[in-house]
């Protein structure tokens, strides 16, 4: 019997999991994705390789993977050198993100270095040889978040909760609070929050989920501390603040998502290098980051089916309002939750969710209008999207 690593039974994601395979003496039919065989190198020769797929792997030569091809393997290159794994087999931490920030400040992390080697090569329209190397990260990350919600489902984990708004919102305004909070209350109700993983609205949501466990006066301590450096186009002081307010709430090693603790030390964020002039939002525990902007909108929308909370925004959180109501009317994701609007002045001036009452009478599965809620409570709004994951 093989060892379970994760919830996959063919992808090999770690080296501990190849050892454990390699020693059963096959590899066949596994695909072994981003790992360097250069340290301790195994002797392929010695396990059955026929049909195996090496994506994003280092080798000790091109006669090694030239070695596998002709014992029946399929081995798919790292396409030169990059400044990121061409094929991750986990998602990323908050450490990994801001790796380099002590030493080179924000210029020098890795968040950064891999945002200028994407504008370098073109950005969103980059040539073939990048464009595949983005297209297989993004492959890789795809295939690590579904495994990481195959494990959260296993696990009995709670609904997925989506929290959209502004990236603008300055830390420190009482809409970054109220959010914060709101996702303090869904992250200890047991709900999993998910975000865009930028500032703004995005990072008090997942600040919320991180201080779970803390007492609300810490949390509203934290994010006096964060807003002395309110703007994320002030990179190095955003930073650094975020970095010691997770310290001083007691951050834990959450690289390891074997529980369901991780939900609430931050829960998950999908963030894109679209964005990538914004700094990272280094609260979520998992982060699932993303070259393609148009996969990662579809991805956050198509993973909160337990609701959606939209707090303020301008173009960006108005665009996923009528992309979820969308999904919605079209039932093409399968049954979702509630759509709240969190500040009813505010979304009385824009006044989406009126229309997308009327919008959503007609779907194809009914009247569906019950689902917009608009309130300014959180407990309101935990209570609602609460309700729908109680039917």
């Amino acid at each position: 019997m093989a060892v379970r690593f994760d919830h996959s039974d063919t992808d090999v994601e770690t080296r501990a999991e190849f050892d454990a395979r390699f020693a059963e003496g096959t590899l066949a039919g596994l695909t072994v994705q981003g790992l360097d065989f250069r340290t301790d190198p195994p002797d392929f020769a010695a396990v059955d390789v026929a049909d195996a797929m090496f994506i994003g792997c280092r080798f000790t030569g091109a006669d090694v993977a030239a070695g596998l091809v002709a014992r029946r393997a399929h081995v798919i290159p790292t396409f030169g050198e990059t400044p990121y794994p061409t094929q991750p087999g986990h998602l990323y931490t908050p450490r990994e993100l801001s790796a380099g920030f002590a030493e080179h400040g924000f210029a020098g992390m890795y968040d950064t270095l891999v945002y200028n080697h994407y504008v370098e090569r073109g950005a969103a329209m980059p040539e073939t040889r990048e464009a595949l190397a983005q297209r297989l990260h993004d492959s890789g990350i795809d295939n690590a978040l579904l495994d990481l919600m195959k494990g959260w489902a296993h696990l009995g984990g709670g609904p997925v909760i989506g929290i959209m708004g502004g990236h603008a919102e300055l830390r420190g305004t009482s809409e970054y609070r109220k959010v914060a909070r709101l996702g303090r209350k869904l992250a200890r109700s047991g709900a999993l929050v998910v975000t865009g993983g930028g500032p703004g609205a995005m990072e008090a949501a997942n600040l919320g989920a991180f201080a779970a466990d803390a007492d609300e006066a810490d949390l509203a301590r934290a994010i006096d501390i964060l807003a002395k450096h309110p703007d994320f186009g002030d990179h190095d002081p955003f930073t650094a603040a975020a970095l010691d307010v997770r310290r001083d709430l007691g951050e834990t090693a959450a690289d390891t998502v074997n529980g369901r603790d991780w939900a609430r030390q931050g829960g998950l964020s999908v963030p894109t290098w679209l964005y990538g002039h914004e700094p990272a939002n280094l609260f979520a525990a998992q982060i699932a980051k993303y070259f393609s902007n148009a996969i990662r909108e579809d991805t956050i929308l198509r993973l909160a089916r337990g609701g959606i909370v939209f707090a303020p925004g301008k173009a960006g959180t108005v665009q996923e309002v009528f992309q979820a109501a969308t999904k919605i009317f079209y039932n093409s994701d399968g049954p979702t939750g509630p759509m709240v609007f969190l500040g009813t002045r505010y979304w009385r001036e824009l006044p989406a969710p009126e229309l997308l009452r009327t919008v959503l009478a007609g779907s194809r599965e009914g009247d569906l209008s019950h689902l917009v809620h608009v309130t300014d409570d959180t407990d309101e709004a935990v209570t609602v999207l609460a309700g729908f994951a109680d039917e």
